[in-house]
């Protein structure tokens, strides 16, 4: 559990191409930006789930590559917020809160 006294920088996502140069080195695999991130941040918002909800083995492997300590942040879906308004939200919520115990410690 996340100390509510600690303030956590980290950035909305780390997948993205167009960081190669400015933030990741230009030869490095995308496989290992998270890696990468962890090594200067420790915690992130996961972003494509705004878009699309993430599959539970997906989850476990982000989870099972970050260190001890590192925190992710869980964005709802844009059909929740942005789409429905947040109206009737219970069947979308209940898929979301499905996979997120597979974070494991690291929400």
């Amino acid at each position: 559990m996340v100390d509510s006294g600690n303030i956590h920088i980290g950035t909305s996502g780390w997948q993205y191409e167009h960081w190669r140069g400015p933030f990741y080195p230009e030869d490095l695999p995308k496989d290992d930006f998270l890696a990468y991130y962890c090594e200067r941040f420790h915690t992130v918002e996961i972003n494509n789930s705004f878009y699309q909800l993430p599959k539970k083995e997906t989850l476990l492997r982000w989870r099972n590559q970050v260190p001890e300590g590192f925190i992710f942040s869980f964005k709802a879906s844009r059909y929740i917020t942005h789409m429905k308004k947040l109206k009737d939200p219970g069947a979308s919520l209940s898929r979301m809160l499905e996979v997120l115990p597979s974070l494991d410690g690291k929400l």
